[in-house]
């Protein structure tokens, strides 16, 4: 369901102001299109064609403004509405259909394409237009300004109907010298205005400039104020003597002799003019968002659009869409909310009832010279200075490609290319970023194993049979020769290829594929790739784990292995290594405290008077040896197994700080200042442990000095080590 609040009442005047104005230059273009589309049905249609342009801008103005969200958006017939239904309805009279039987098809085009475009909000397919990038948005706001410019020119200029922009400009002698005086009269008034007065909107004075101007004109020629065949202002609108009602029930005088066989016909130009309104309204929301800073919702918009184009439909008016010019004016004329919508819509039938003669004397020249003013505004001249840097080249080739599409081609077109250039960019910017974060070798690195002097060198000389790759961003199709080309290469040195996933947003099936084919030449050579922190909840809802399994590439009794944590995965890596070379723990027997590397080349008389001081412990997997806060002065010397060093985060969190194994020792702060533990210590395989309390201590270091003072150096030798490696793990976890 859709929340629609109420529409607040705070700025009543600017709305009113930018309702009228966006009114003034909405209603001639509605009847225009109106004229249009109708014109192929003969002469005596053409006052119905201006009516139901009118009725168009009235119920369109009305309820989409009243049901969408988006602010200062004006609903309008349009040129794209205007070009599928007049192409529709030549298209059908060649067929040897009737005029009624035409305009019964007319409505239900208009009312099936209403339809459509309520689905696409209410599926959610607005929301897509959101995800367009600053240049295409930029491309398209230029190319909008410079159409606006070109469309208008013509009219600015006087020159006949049917003339383009450069026919315009070359067609010197065709030039009306008194139009252009009236439209650079209203358009020097739109730039200057705001500098004397902001009370009265600019485009409100420029209209009014333009006005007097021209009827000064008329004074010295009164053929400028004659309506009937002058092309330098508005004329009559027609249809107003009885029009209204034939154009709203004479469309549906057929409708008994309708076959819905004929629907299917409708379907494809109603699909079409749907993604057309669709595309032209929520790019027109778009540049209303840059320019005044806001955010529209799209899929609620588009559900208001529909709303309005059935109801336009049913009352025999044309469709339409969010229009770019009669929106910028209404912005610039001071609206701030929906109302101001509302208020062009009713404004638009009220001034065709009741000011038709005044309406009809406005002149065209001062019409375009405002949408020529507001359409140099739009043109983003910023972009110009991207032409200055080599990184943002390719974005200005983005906005200049949208812009000469909009120009050459259309609007719609444009809209078209903007999306493909969206996908192209992301495409690139993924390509361009490095997938490999960084690469350390397994003699640079180690786990938090603490392991023996001899495990250590051990490690050093063969640890560059492990390299571990720390990968970041999307793994896929565009990035997947990079990665390959960057393991590819370790991949024939080393036995183990480590890929530390927690950076990587996501994986496709290409990347997959080549991973695939790591694995199978590293099992050939009896290595292993093993994967770290594969994501498990991305933003996106896809889980990378899960895709893994589904694909085959990390599966039981295989070349590939996964581990949750890279210190899991470095450690299983460096006991491989080491069991290739030294007793593995399930052979290990009890260390005596003379093997003990902290107690190796002492005498034995020492050794043993200590030994025999000491406590002699043994602890299940798992068992937990203390608990963080639990006071405690002892020491624990490891004479068999391994413990887990764990540090509580918060309800059930730990997070691994290390693991001691054979010949380590642990629990020294506690030993040394008598504080409460720090830390949790767990057995994480059967262990056999020694424990010297620090009474213990003091009573053998009266009779042992030096005994006592080797074992205090051997402690602080090991903190200071391991402060070392805290501090590079910090660094690690915020670079």
């Amino acid at each position: 369901m859709i929340n629609r609040p109420i529409m607040r009442l705070q700025n009543i005047s600017g709305d009113f102001w930018g309702g009228l104005t966006a009114m003034l230059i909405a209603l001639p273009s509605a009847i225009a299109f109106g004229v249009a589309i109708y014109t192929p049905f003969g002469g005596s249609f053409v006052a119905h064609g201006a009516v139901a342009g009118i009725l168009g801008a009235f119920a369109l103005g009305v309820l989409a403004s009243s049901l969408g969200g988006t602010k200062r958006l004006i609903t309008a017939p349009c040129a794209p509405a205007t070009a599928v239904l007049a192409a529709f309805a030549i298209e059908y009279l060649h067929k040897g259909n009737g005029v009624e039987s035409a305009l019964l098809m007319l409505g239900l085009l208009g009312l099936l394409a209403g339809i459509i475009q309520t689905i696409f909000g209410s599926v959610g397919l607005g929301t897509l237009i959101k995800y367009m990038p600053y240049p295409v948005v930029s491309g398209y706001l230029s190319g909008v300004g410079l159409y606006i410019i070109a469309s208008q020119t013509p009219k600015f200029l006087g020159a006949p109907a049917g003339f383009h922009f450069w026919q315009s400009i070359s067609s010197v002698d065709l030039w009306n010298w008194r139009g252009i005086l009236v439209g650079v009269v209203t358009m020097a008034v739109m730039l200057g205005a705001g500098k004397i007065t902001k009370v009265v909107p600019a485009p409100i004075l420029a209209l009014f400039s333009g006005m007097i101007a021209y009827f000064m004109l008329g004074l010295a020629d009164s053929s400028l104020l004659t309506l009937s065949g002058n092309p330098l202002v508005v004329g009559p609108l027609g249809g107003a003597e009885g029009g209204l009602a034939e154009a709203i029930i004479g469309r549906w005088k057929s409708f008994g002799n309708f076959q819905f066989a004929e629907v299917a016909g409708l379907l494809m130009p109603a699909l079409t003019l749907a993604i057309l309104l669709s595309i032209d309204t929520l790019k027109t929301c778009i540049v209303l968002d840059e320019l005044t800073s806001s955010r529209h919702d799209s899929n609620r918009e588009l559900v208001a659009q529909g709303v309005g184009n059935i109801a336009s439909a049913v009352i025999g008016g044309i469709p339409g869409s969010g229009t770019m010019g009669a929106s910028l004016v209404n912005t610039t004329s001071g609206a701030a909310s929906r109302l101001s919508g509302v208020i062009e819509g009713i404004l638009a039938f009220v001034a065709f009832v009741l000011l038709g003669g005044l309406i009809a004397r406005v002149p065209i020249s001062a019409l375009s010279g405002i949408l020529i003013v507001i359409g140099f505004r739009m043109i983003d001249r910023h972009t110009l200075s991207f032409l200055k840097s080599r990184s943002t080249i390719l974005d200005f080739a983005v906005i200049a490609s949208v812009v000469l599409v909009s120009l050459t081609v259309s609007l719609i077109a444009a809209s078209g290319t903007g999306v493909v250039l969206a996908v192209a960019l992301f495409i690139r910017e993924q390509i361009g970023g490095n997938v490999v974060r960084s690469k350390t070798y397994g003699n640079e690195t180690s786990s938090r194993h603490i392991r023996l002097q001899e495990e250590t060198e051990i490690l050093k000389r063969n640890g560059d049979r492990m390299v571990i790759f720390e990968l970041q961003g999307s793994l896929f199709f565009g990035t997947t020769d990079q990665l390959f080309t960057a393991i590819e290469e370790e991949a024939k040195k080393r036995t183990y290829v480590i890929l530390d996933m927690r950076r990587v947003q996501t994986v496709d099936v290409t990347a997959t594929h080549m991973l695939e084919q790591v694995k199978t030449r590293l099992a050939e050579q009896k290595g292993f790739l093993i994967f770290s922190q594969i994501p498990k909840d991305l933003p996106s809802g896809k889980d990378i784990q899960q895709f893994f399994d589904q694909v085959g590439l990390v599966k039981p009794e295989s070349a590939a292995l996964e581990f949750d944590d890279l210190d899991e995965a470095i450690q299983w890596v460096e006991d491989r290594i080491l069991s290739e070379t030294i007793v593995q723990h399930s052979e290990q027997k009890r260390l005596k405290l003379h093997e003990l590397e902290l107690f190796k080349g002492r005498k034995e008389e020492t050794l043993a008077a200590l030994e025999s001081r000491m406590e002699k412990r043994s602890y299940k997997s798992g068992e937990q040896i203390f608990k963080c806060g639990e006071t405690g002065d002892e020491l624990f010397l490891i004479r068999k197994g391994e413990v887990r060093i764990l540090l509580p985060l918060g309800g059930t969190q730990l997070h691994h700080i290390a693991t001691f194994g054979r010949g380590a020792f642990f629990g020294e702060m506690s030993f040394l200042d008598g504080s409460a533990r720090s830390a949790t210590a767990v057995s994480d395989a059967d262990s056999d442990i020694y424990v010297l309390s620090r009474m213990v201590f003091d009573e053998i270091s009266v009779e042992h000095k030096m005994a006592s003072m080797n074992l205090l150096d051997g402690l602080a030798r090991l903190l200071a080590s391991r402060l070392r490696y805290a501090n590079a793990e910090i660094h690690a976890l915020r670079s």
